[in-house]
């Protein structure tokens, strides 16, 4: 009776979180090392993210509300060519500004609005890009953190029945600390794989939502040019 209180005082002190961690073999420390940076990373990338497309879609919808007014492009060029502070503000800019430098002083080249869209079109690639940014990391850690998990529990299951060997004892108290860090190892990848995973997926389309809005904004402004070009012909 007394050995059954002694094990179990004992199997209650190994599976402590910190406990297991401290005790851990080496290969499987340094797992659960990896893969909690691993899961700050991604939490730290959803944290940017939510922020990042919160700010654009606030941005483009302010922006896109003064494009459409009817109130002149050029007093909408002048009030945001100092205040390039989202995407889509840079892709019209960069638009007007090309198709500025396309005009003669005769009047207007027939170029003028190929040049001024192709402008804007590799603008707006790398705004996109730079929102993007950063989104191959949740896919990594998404895909890889599972993984490194299950090779720490491998390793640690590995060890607990080298101990089995080496002792000849099978008892619960001796066997369950190694089980529980090698399982613990998993759950660590799977804490931070499920939230990677989910991040990717909801950014990944909050980007393409945003592409199309770019690419939207693109084409109408590209129509609006081409009038202007064809209304001074």
């Amino acid at each position: 009776m007394e050995e059954q209180v002694v094990a179990e005082s004992a199997i209650g002190t190994e599976f402590g979180v910190v406990a297991m961690f401290m005790q851990a073999d080496p290969v499987v420390k340094a797992v659960m090392i990896v893969l909690a940076i691993a899961s700050v990373w991604s939490w730290a990338i959803i944290i940017d993210k939510s922020l990042t497309f919160s700010r654009l879609r606030s941005k483009a919808k302010k922006f896109e509300e003064q494009f459409y007014s009817g109130r002149p492009l050029d007093d909408l060029y002048r009030r945001l060519k100092d205040r390039l502070d989202h995407p889509m503000a840079r892709v019209f800019v960069a638009g007007m500004d090309e198709f500025a430098k396309s005009v003669p002083a005769g009047g207007f080249a027939p170029s003028s609005v190929q040049r001024a869209e192709r402008r804007m079109m590799a603008e707006a690639t790398r705004e996109i890009e730079r929102a993007g940014s950063q989104l191959p990391v949740l896919a990594t850690i998404g895909s890889v953190a599972p993984f490194i998990g299950l090779f720490g529990t491998v390793w640690g299951i590995m060890n607990s029945f080298q101990g089995i060997a080496q002792t000849g004892d099978a008892n619960l108290a001796v066997v369950a600390p190694g089980i529980a860090e090698a399982l613990f190892a998993t759950a660590i990848g799977l804490v931070a794989a499920i939230p990677a995973v989910v991040g990717y997926n909801r950014y990944t389309a909050a980007l393409n939502s945003y592409v199309n809005r770019i690419e939207g904004f693109t084409g109408e402004f590209t129509a609006i040019l081409s009038r202007q070009a064809d209304g001074s012909r």
